[in-house]
């Protein structure tokens, strides 16, 4: 069994993960296919840099990062033959174990890979799902994290199953059961079945995550997005006083985290802290994640940090806005306030040039390593919230017990009446998502607002 064998698949039969049981750092090789024609947003400098950093989330000896000109991908190995020779004999003279390419392979380019190299090779998704599977520290991030690398190896069995020749009889039935079904078969039907149990854990996880919004009902949310390492966790630190892990790593903590925080009028608000974005984030991914993300959903404003340190910040910041859009998330829906955070890292002659990605309610220059910005970041989540919410004055009569439970539950009491013999009045304020049924079930009883 090599020292890359995941003992309880290779015992089921199952894939053979990435497992490194290794006293030493493996030694890796990173490609950076530079592929002609293809147009991205990110330099090739900054793309080097970031597998770099992809590749030091996990325990490797990186001993060569090296960017390839590719003039067309080829179906076999994506890089081409000669490409593939050079990089065997480097694999074979530097003694690399381990090849990551950033770009997505497909199953025949790893499986010829790593027959013509004869290094283990993951492509640019494989590596961010090992990575999630070190960070994934909850159960529901354990379940995320499952259910997108089995949806990943789902369409990968001829490379990662090496036993898919054999065929099973039909167990059971005499000698009259025919062939049975083959190996792959019986594989990918186990995965779909596991699929499907994950799948149902992550609804009843979700359910909870509902019940758990709807103590906090009433209460605004406060969404921070970003891109990995742009010092999201930092922020909700700074702010919060939490102690969430926040360490210069891409994917540095996964799961969602909510604080109350209270903004300088008084107003509270919840704020939540989501897993960091990053370019290419595979589908499945996104997909699993997406109970996660629920937060950013349910938002009511969403504070986009930017590392304007990084010199790749815009591209950066058009790859955040790209996994929102997946979401059903953008300016028009949700109020965006751009957080510039780190500039205690730049001049303020950087800054100029600077423009939001996107349509904003505002843009604040912080750090939260210095605290510089963030009593100006809590004045503008308040204004963003005010533009939003409406406030209205309300007559509730005495009987109407479940209207005054209704109005602590989906508004802010701003304040209350002197109660009369007919009931209590109370100023309120509502934000947008329960504004229809505010007002819908208060027809006829609003005295006043400031719609």
């Amino acid at each position: 069994m090599t020292d890359f064998d995941d003992e309880e698949a290779v015992r089921k039969g199952g894939p053979q993960a990435f497992i490194d049981r290794r006293e030493n750092p493996t030694r890796a090789g990173l490609i950076v296919p530079d592929v002609r024609g293809q147009i991205s947003q990110h330099s090739l400098d900054a793309r080097k840099a970031e597998f770099e950093g992809l590749a030091a989330a996990i325990r490797l000896d990186v001993v060569f990062c090296e960017i390839i000109k590719v003039r067309e991908v080829k179906p076999a190995t994506f890089i081409g033959g000669g490409h593939t020779e050079t990089l065997a004999e480097r694999v074979q003279a530097e003694h690399i174990d381990l090849l990551l390419v950033d770009a997505p392979l497909t199953a025949i380019q790893q499986r010829n890979l790593e027959t013509e190299t004869g290094a283990k090779v993951l492509d640019r998704t494989a590596l961010i799902l090992e990575i999630f599977g070190e960070r994934a520290a909850t159960r529901e991030g354990v379940l995320q994290v499952e259910l997108a690398h089995l949806n990943y190896q789902k369409g990968r069995l001829v490379r990662s199953w090496t036993h898919l020749e054999r065929q099973r009889g039909s167990g059971g039935s005499g000698f009259m059961g025919g062939p049975g079904e083959t190996q792959i078969e019986s594989d990918r039907r186990q995965i779909s079945d596991r699929i499907v149990l994950l799948e149902d854990r992550l609804d009843k996880v979700k359910k909870t995550r509902a019940q758990q919004r709807q103590h906090r009902e009433g209460t605004p949310i406060v969404a921070l997005v970003g891109y990995t390492n742009a010092g999201k966790s930092s922020l909700f630190n700074t702010l919060t006083g939490a102690g969430v892990f926040a360490e210069n790593l891409l994917f540095a903590t996964l799961d969602t985290t909510v604080r109350k925080l209270t903004l300088p009028h008084g107003r509270e608000v919840v704020l939540s802290d989501t897993v960091g974005f990053v370019a290419d984030l595979p589908t499945d991914l996104v997909a699993a994640f997406r109970a996660t993300l629920e937060e950013v959903l349910d938002a009511d404003v969403i504070l986009h940090a930017r590392d304007v340190a990084n010199p790749d910040h815009p591209a950066q910041a058009m790859d955040v806005l790209k996994v929102l859009g997946e979401l059903g998330v953008s300016a028009e829906t949700t109020p965006i306030i751009e957080v510039w955070n780190k500039v205690d890292l730049v001049n303020e002659a950087d800054l100029v040039g600077i423009v939001p990605a996107s349509k904003v309610a505002g843009v604040v220059a912080a750090s939260a390593k210095t605290g510089q910005g963030l009593d100006a970041l809590k004045l503008a989540i308040e204004k963003a919230l005010g533009e939003k919410s409406r406030t209205y004055h309300v007559h509730v009569p005495h009987t109407a017990g479940s209207d005054v439970g209704w109005l602590h539950s989906h508004s802010e009491i701003v304040s209350r009446d002197e109660p009369t013999e007919e009931g209590s009045g109370f100023t309120v304020r509502v934000e947008p998502r329960h504004k229809a049924e505010f007002l819908e079930r208060f027809n006829g009883r609003i005295e006043s607002s400031d719609a």
